[in-house]
């Protein structure tokens, strides 16, 4: 519930500055005459529909295992993050469209200064709140807002390229504007393949990191009692991991006794390694 509150605030906030960066971004685009910064505001104003997208699934991935849900509801967080990726899609394919659109009808004119400032705060204003939502994604492990963070972190390098744009425009090579916008959007397409495939990753159960899997492992090798592992399984659920692990007891002691061993590998793992949502534990007789 901790994390869920932090997801929600830090959410909260991101939403209010962009509403307020975007705003600037179109009118400074109108009143300075750059297509490349008014496709920039655009693409501030889709952050904002993103976010508000990661709110609901912060919302309905914290809920608790329930008779619809024995699981949990975690594998909600991939299928926003999964929807955020194609937004970033339509986003930058929209950018692009816009720009070359404008450089095929030649109707390209001179920005004007007011563009060239509010891009270049845009790229500082961006590049902080891509910084200050990742490390909240991380410490939350949220891959949704995560993919937030990405968002905003694309935003800024459209303002990076809408800067070099207006600034060459301005120095006598007008059609940087828009070639600017072409550019920016191939940077937003890739960002937004790339959270594609992470998030369907998490869809399929694919199993934990090689490092997780290692320490799994150690950590049941270590444990008073146990002679082995003969088995060990794992898949990604959302953010959390799964773990089903077959180890080897002594095949002389007592049920009772092997049930104990199997009960201090499942605390052990589940306390030590945060991610590890649920530890089944077989055993099987060693001779």
């Amino acid at each position: 519930m901790e994390n869920y509150k932090l997801g929600v605030k830090t959410s909260w906030i991101t939403i209010i500055v962009n509403i307020i960066l975007a705003v600037f971004k179109i009118i400074a685009g109108i009143a300075g005459v750059s297509s490349a910064m008014i496709a920039d505001g655009v693409h501030t104003l889709s952050d904002i529909l993103t976010t508000f997208v990661v709110l609901l699934g912060l919302k309905i991935s914290s809920k608790e295992a329930d008779k619809g849900h024995p699981y949990g509801h975690e594998k909600y967080e991939s299928v926003f993050a999964k929807l955020l990726s194609i937004l970033l899609l339509l986003t930058g394919v929209f950018i692009g469209y816009e720009s070359i659109k404008i450089l095929i009808s030649g109707e390209i004119r001179t920005p004007k200064i007011i563009a060239l400032i509010v891009a270049f705060l845009s790229i500082i204003v961006k590049e902080g709140m891509y910084w200050y939502t990742i490390k909240v994604a991380k410490k939350i492990k949220s891959i949704s807002m995560e993919a937030d963070a990405w968002h905003h972190r694309s935003d800024a390098f459209s303002s990076v390229g809408t800067f070099a744009g207006v600034l060459g425009a301005r120095l006598g090579f007008p059609a940087l504007d828009p070639i600017a916008g072409i550019i920016v959007s191939c940077f937003v397409i890739k960002v937004g393949i790339d959270l594609y495939i992470k998030s369907i990753k998490e869809l399929v159960d694919e199993s934990a990191s090689e490092e997780i899997i290692e320490t799994i492992k150690k950590k049941t090798e270590s444990t008073e009692g146990v002679r082995g592992v003969k088995e060990l399984k794992t898949r990604m659920f959302g953010n959390k991991i799964y773990v089903d692990i077959e180890i080897f007891v002594d095949s002389n002691i007592t049920v009772e006794k092997g049930h104990e061993i199997s009960e201090k590998v499942h605390d052990k793992l589940e306390k030590d390694i945060a991610d590890i949502k649920h530890c089944m534990v077989h055993i099987e007789p060693f001779k």
